[in-house]
């Protein structure tokens, strides 16, 4: 049966951040994730997790400007320094979340910009990081995301993820793999699923067309939720979506579509 956590970030968003972590226990959730946590107090967030039974499955590295339309510095050269820095307080906040695992998005790559040298850059920032947090007892995660919605970003597809944790050659690099992300950009979900397991840490959701709830658009979850039951996947599942309207409204497809996987 399929772990599901609530992103917060897009989820509930009908409620402050800090009353979500309610509304998803309420909602039957036992997890969340979220993009960033480092605009709160890390010890306010843990005591939300512990006041209402969740479990902190992800959160990203920081990754630079987000409200000035960055998404990530983890390809460029000349932000080596701010990048290990997020390294380490990721490392913090994590610890202190109980959040076993944190993703970095590699970020745009800007038209003309060396493509070799921010390649060589990511490397040496994912063998860093992967290290860091290797000893904190913490994974690392990749997560190639479709340049439709974000043109220019480096890191969007599945195989080129692989490639990459090839080239940084640590044990502790593993990819996110997001449903909705590789649909726009390649398909082939089982397979690809299947043939990357071994490397694949966590799942996101969302259907396509709209990035709305699953079973909304053209992705058949309900044959891909027993799927990924069926070829051993044990992690959680975050609902990455965006709802199209209220929140809890919207939910029945966590029951609808797994019932075939009971």
């Amino acid at each position: 049966m399929p772990k599901f956590a609530a992103n917060l970030t897009m989820l509930f968003n009908e409620h402050d951040f800090l009353d979500r972590f309610q509304a998803a226990a309420q909602a039957g959730f036992k997890a969340v994730e979220y993009l960033f946590p480092y605009a709160y107090d890390k010890q306010q967030l843990a005591d939300k997790l512990q006041q209402h039974g969740l479990t902190q499955v992800l959160h990203n590295l920081p990754a630079g400007d987000w409200d000035g339309g960055e998404r990530g510095i983890a390809i460029l050269p000349e932000r080596v320094g701010e990048f290990q820095d997020g390294v380490g307080r990721a490392i913090e906040y994590a610890t202190t979340l109980g959040c076993k695992q944190v993703n970095c998005l590699a970020g745009k790559l800007a038209e003309g910009a060396d493509r070799e040298l921010a390649h060589k850059t990511l490397v040496s920032n994912l063998q860093f990081a992967a290290a860091k947090l290797k000893d904190a007892g913490l994974r690392l995660l990749v997560e190639p995301i479709n340049t439709f919605d974000i043109p220019g970003f480096y890191l969007n597809r599945t195989e080129q993820a692989a490639a990459l944790l090839q080239d940084v050659g640590s044990d502790n690099l593993f990819i996110q793999y997001d449903v909705y992300h590789a649909q726009r950009m390649e398909g082939e979900l089982a397979n690809t699923l299947k043939k990357h397991l071994d490397k694949i840490a966590h799942i996101q959701i969302a259907d396509n067309p709209g990035r709305n709830e699953p079973g909304t658009g053209e992705i058949n979850y309900a044959w891909l939720f027993k799927y990924i039951d069926s070829i051993g996947y044990q992690g959680w599942i975050g609902g990455e979506y965006k709802p199209a309207g209220v929140t809890k409204d919207g939910l029945g497809w966590m029951t609808e579509l797994t019932e075939v996987t009971a």
